[in-house]
């Protein structure tokens, strides 16, 4: 590991020691991390072995890096969300000054110091666009303190001698003796043996070996109003796009809002609709992770919601961000 990696890993490990381990153990508790959630196992059997011991401290230190900063993504998704909505146009490339500001508005806001941290080390540790203006806000200011990395313990090296009992010890040498007794034997004369001529050539041909078919893309399963309504082979089937998406329920204090712009899965579609799962950023118990999320170009961890919902299809403005390969695709529920 070069020395930079190296810095990045131990960053990302301290600033998950300056988090509360009560709030850490709080958002692993709501992840679904059970085996067809589809989490990989570098992350996820570490995630699942702290939810058992309940210790931050050992898992910050000794976990896998990739695991240490799922983890930190979980918990700094929410202020990360905050900035990106604060830099508005200036998200993708900001500059020192237009971050430091976002920084100060959620800090005037109420946004505590751990949680810009964490914010902050992870920016770094995935290198995003701002990493560096993000290490500097780190060294300068003193409230963005990180605890010293404690060492890992090291492995023992005393190896207790094992004791054999004298039974034990009688039989091996016995053994021993036993086998050097048979060694010295001369060994039996060979006979020799009547010549057997060699089989006829099979004429048969070998069988032929079957090879197992590379697994196809798993058909989906529609209802019969949606077999009415949609075709399972539209060409943006498969997809991950960019459509409106209409909410469950009006939200009272902005009523004039009734849908949002969002990814989606796209299950299946029409010449005027498409049927789609949407993409959240946020886990519930109708959501499974979204594996191919940072492959797609999506900014944060993504959760795919079960419920399917028919949205318009407006080609001018659906925008298709990639599209689920034939694993991708099986592996969802």
């Amino acid at each position: 590991m070069s020395e930079l990696a190296a810095s990045t890993s131990a960053l990302v490990r301290r600033a998950l020691l300056r988090m509360d381990p009560a709030k850490s153990l709080a958002a692993l508790d709501a992840l679904d991390l059970r085996a067809q959630s589809r989490v990989s196992a570098v992350v996820g059997v570490p995630l699942r072995q702290l939810r058992q011991k309940r210790d931050v401290t050992a898992f910050a230190i000794s976990a896998p890096h990739a695991a240490v900063t799922a983890l930190l993504e979980l918990l700094a998704q929410p202020t990360l969300d905050a900035v990106v909505e604060e830099l508005g146009d200036h998200a993708d490339h900001p500059s020192y000054d237009q971050l430091v500001a976002a920084i100060d508005t959620l800090s005037v806001a109420g946004t505590s110091d751990e949680d810009l941290v964490a914010l902050l080390c992870l920016a770094v540790g995935e290198s995003f666009p701002a990493a560096a203006h993000c290490r500097r806000l780190l060294a300068e200011r003193s409230a963005f303190w990180l605890p010293d990395l404690p060492a890992a313990p090291a492995p023992s090296s005393r190896v207790t001698p094992k004791v054999v009992a004298p039974e034990i010890r009688e039989q091996r040498r016995a053994r021993r003796e036993e086998e050097r007794r048979k060694k010295k034997q001369p060994a039996p004369r060979p006979t020799r043996r009547p010549k057997v001529s060699a089989p006829p050539p099979r004429t048969d041909a070998a069988p032929a070996v079957t090879l197992a078919p590379e697994p196809e893309r798993r058909a989906v399963l529609l209802t019969p109003l949606e077999r009415e309504l949609f075709d399972a082979t539209h060409a943006l089937a498969g997809s991950v796009v960019l459509v409106e998406v209409p909410f469950d329920a009006r939200d009272p204090s902005v009523p004039e809002m009734t849908s949002k712009e969002r990814p989606a899965l796209v299950v299946a579609g029409s010449s005027t609709q498409l049927l789609v799962r949407p993409l959240y950023s946020q886990p519930s118990p109708t959501r499974d992770l979204f594996s191919p999320w940072r492959r797609l170009g999506l900014d944060h961890l993504s959760y795919v919601d079960h419920q399917r919902v028919p949205v318009t299809l407006d080609v001018s403005r659906v925008r298709a961000l990639g599209r689920l390969t034939d694993q991708e695709w099986n592996a969802l529920g």
